[in-house]
């Protein structure tokens, strides 16, 4: 009996990791079938079209060029390779601007050849409409359609995924946005951390220790959220007022939250790793004549160094990853920083918040999607790195 529950427990925990890792691996497929279905949504938003003037030798453009043409950011052709000739642009909703009750029909049935015939008199004009109104024999031709490109996101500097005709792609913004405040958290979180571990470890008396680890590790059960609204409620106020600027939602501020929010799993790594150092090399240090201090940070340092940079890599983990405290206090502007005082918008952040509103199954709602993947990504070299520090130290230590 005793052998048959073994055999059905073991059977049971066989399944249970097979299963497990089965789930494991349609998540990332489905993660990574749904952002790769970008690159096969045109550019302009589909359903429609640019009709132009046949005369106009200017026959595809990037979304970027599109939104520069229809914000009038761009108002001549010959800045997109044609002639110098003004641009015009033409939308649905300005079609009363041009046409007559009488001229569009009761039912709107004549405003597709109305607006063909528009786009063939005025030799500079763009137009955004549905594809179904333009009749096939019109005198216009529509301008190439095709998809968006990798170039267009991986190289875009800019994050509009609602903007119309073209919605834009571009993730450096939230890349640069989350390389930034991760970068700084890590920077504001190391010097602290360390001294802490070092204090626990080797100043700290056994009932001070005590005291202290269990509040320590207890900072990494309370949820985000209440350390964003810390964020909001005291460091966002203090940065405006101590910077003097506009908006104290910043990249500083993100950055603050998130150094505070991985100290602990810095600190606990740390600890542990200077605790574990071999009784033996600290007292033959003190046998050579060296001081405590001496000791701490030629020997006991050095030796756990492996120990100290897994948590700093875990940390930097909890800070890539985080969502909620990011996205209150880091002002959410999807542009490339060019100062921690600036806000910006990471890529985890990006997802919670416009997820819920992306049409699924759209480019918008397939470029969240890609998000995921590019945050995938970093994280797994995260976890790398981890795996690469715990062997060296495993290495070392055997």
């Amino acid at each position: 009996m005793k052998r048959i529950l073994e055999k059905a427990v073991k059977w049971l925990l066989t399944a249970s990791g097979f299963v497990t890792s089965v789930v494991i691996l349609l998540i990332i497929g489905f993660l990574f079938t749904e952002g790769a279905g970008l690159f096969r949504e045109p550019v302009v938003e589909e359903g429609y079209v640019l009709v132009l003037n046949k005369e106009n030798p200017v026959s595809a453009m990037t979304a970027a060029e599109i939104k520069a043409v229809f914000d009038e950011d761009v108002v001549n052709w010959k800045d997109l390779g044609g002639p110098d000739m003004a641009i015009e642009t033409f939308r649905l909703e300005d079609v009363d601007e041009y046409f007559s009750a009488e001229e569009l029909g009761p039912q709107y049935e004549n405003a597709g050849g109305a607006i063909a015939g528009l786009v063939e008199s005025r030799p500079g004009m763009v137009a955004f409409v549905p594809g179904s109104m333009i009749p096939e024999d019109a005198g216009v031709k529509l301008a190439e359609d095709r998809n968006i490109s990798p170039g267009e996101v991986f190289g875009g500097r800019e994050w509009f995924p609602t903007a119309t005709p073209a919605p834009l792609f571009g993730i450096l913004p939230l890349l640069a946005g989350t390389v930034w405040v991760s970068l700084f958290a890590i920077i504001f979180a190391l010097p602290f951390g360390i001294s802490i571990a070092v204090y626990m470890s080797e100043v700290a008396s056994e009932k001070v220790r005590g005291f202290l680890k269990p509040v320590i590790e207890l900072l990494n059960g309370i949820p985000s959220v209440v350390y964003g609204f810390f964020g909001l409620i005291v460091i966002v106020p203090m940065l405006q007022q101590v910077f003097g600027l506009p908006v104290g939602e910043s990249g500083l501020a993100g950055s603050i939250v998130l150094a505070i929010m991985a100290l602990p799993t810095i600190v606990t790594v740390a600890e542990d790793a200077m605790r574990n150092c071999p009784r033996t090399l600290r007292e033959a240090s003190l046998a050579l004549g060296a001081t405590k201090w001496q000791t701490i940070y030629k020997v006991v340092i050095p030796s756990s160094m492996s120990g100290i940079a897994s948590g700093v890599v875990l940390g930097i983990g909890r800070a890539v990853g985080e969502t909620m405290a990011v996205l209150m206090v880091t002002g959410n502007a999807a542009v490339i920083p060019s100062s921690i005082l600036e806000p910006l918008r990471t890529i985890p952040a990006t997802i919670a918040a416009e997820l819920g509103e992306a049409p699924a199954g759209g480019a918008h709602y397939q470029s969240l999607f890609l998000l995921g993947v590019i945050l995938f990504f970093i994280t797994f070299l995260i976890n790398m790195c981890v795996e690469y520090i715990s062997a060296r130290n495993r290495a070392k230590n055997s």
